[in-house]
């Protein structure tokens, strides 16, 4: 059995006000391209098909129409779960239907303790839950923790394992260990958010969503995370985007990871104004890549944001990166009824650590002179 781990694929999310489907569309067709190049069994989802519980009407549809493809049309079993950012009534609206052309998405407790079976290999998909819907599954009021609820589902799921075959869990959830990047949402709720990883050792392969870095767990190797198949901040920056191949024909398993290319990187750039907006200096980036920006420089720089994108259309984020921590120096009485433009200058050099330019010292004395006035009148 060989089949295709991937998760998160967040479909409708926007990275800061810019649309992401055409990227997202981009990554859906080298996973494909991936899945046939391997000639898998089957492709696995791990949830958060949808980046919010009401998607788009641009999201349904681009979603619609991965799925139809990869199992209509390339004619792939898909095993699918709903995520913690995924409505799992909406989602799972249909899939009554589906199973007829092997499209097996799940969506509650139940139908986790419900395997499928393909090839040598019994498959429990366990859909994003939180410890009360596990209390009252099993109506058991002495749940209420996510270990105990992992204990009781783990056992439920080995009951049903049949001798001679591999078994594969496909979950959404947070492991004991792992490390969140700043693009996922925290999941806290009733304690759910650690899944201590011996739990699941009765499986051969537990294929993971929610975390999106495929890094995210360390030392486990046959427990994985497959990430995200996109940047989606810029705590992944430099993270490699890809999906697993899992075939189950050796023990412990195989995994082997295939890297995705993106379509329009995200990159950070950090250097002083002067030298970003120089054209002469090469950053190796597209001009439609994202672009978030650590900026050196102390001194303030009028309009940053828009003259910064004259040169990097998407900048997505600007932070400065040496900030000046200074406590300006207490007045007294004499100081105080000196010429304002001169303690307004002492102040300016005080905060910056640099001295006032020329243009600036106009914009001064041209508020000051207008700041009089008005009082004047």
């Amino acid at each position: 059995m060989r089949f295709l781990h991937t998760a998160d694929w967040h479909i409708g999310k926007k990275l800061n006000g810019y649309d992401l489907l055409p990227e997202q569309r981009d990554a859906y067709q080298q996973i494909k391209a991936i899945a046939k190049t391997e000639k898998v069994d089957a492709v696995v989802v791990a949830g958060d098909l949808y980046d919010r519980a009401l998607p788009s009407e641009a999201a349904v549809a681009t979603l619609d129409d991965m799925l139809v493809d990869l199992n209509r049309q390339e004619k792939f079993p898909l095993l699918a779960i709903s995520g913690n950012h995924d409505s799992g009534v909406r989602l799972g609206y249909g899939q009554q239907w589906f199973t007829s052309t092997e499209f097996y998405l799940r969506t509650t407790l139940a139908s986790a303790l419900k395997p499928i079976t393909i090839g040598d290999t019994q498959f429990f998909l366990l859909p994003y839950f939180e410890p009360f819907q596990a209390r009252q599954f099993f109506q058991d009021d002495q749940i209420k923790t996510v270990n105990q609820a992992m204990a009781r589902l783990v056992a439920a799921m080995q009951a049903k394992f049949q001798e001679g075959q591999h078994h594969v869990l496909v979950a959404h959830f947070f492991a004991a260990g792992s490390q969140h990047s700043d693009s996922e949402t925290a999941v806290q709720v009733g304690g759910l958010n650690a899944v201590p990883v011996d739990l699941l050792s009765p499986f051969d392969y537990v294929a993971l969503g929610h975390l999106h870095r495929k890094e995210a767990l360390q030392n486990e190797p046959t427990v994985k995370y497959s990430g995200s198949p996109l940047k989606f901040s810029t705590s992944e920056s430099e993270d490699t985007k890809g999906v697993w191949i899992v075939d189950t024909d050796t023990t412990p398993v195989t995994v082997t990871f295939k890297p995705l290319k993106p379509w329009h990187d995200l990159v950070v750039l950090t250097d002083s104004f002067e030298h970003l907006m120089n054209p002469e200096k090469d950053y190796d980036v597209q001009s439609e890549d994202f672009i978030a920006i650590e900026l050196t420089d102390t001194m303030p720089i009028p309009n940053v944001m828009q003259r910064l994108k004259t040169r990097f259309p998407r900048v997505i984020e600007l932070q400065r990166i040496n900030q000046l921590t200074v406590t300006p120096d207490e007045l007294d009485i004499h100081q105080v009824q000196r010429d304002p433009l001169q303690l307004m200058t002492e102040f300016f050099e005080q905060v910056t650590q640099h001295p006032m330019q020329v243009t600036q010292q106009k914009w001064a004395k041209e508020a000051l002179q207008a700041a009089e006035k008005e009082d004047k009148e």
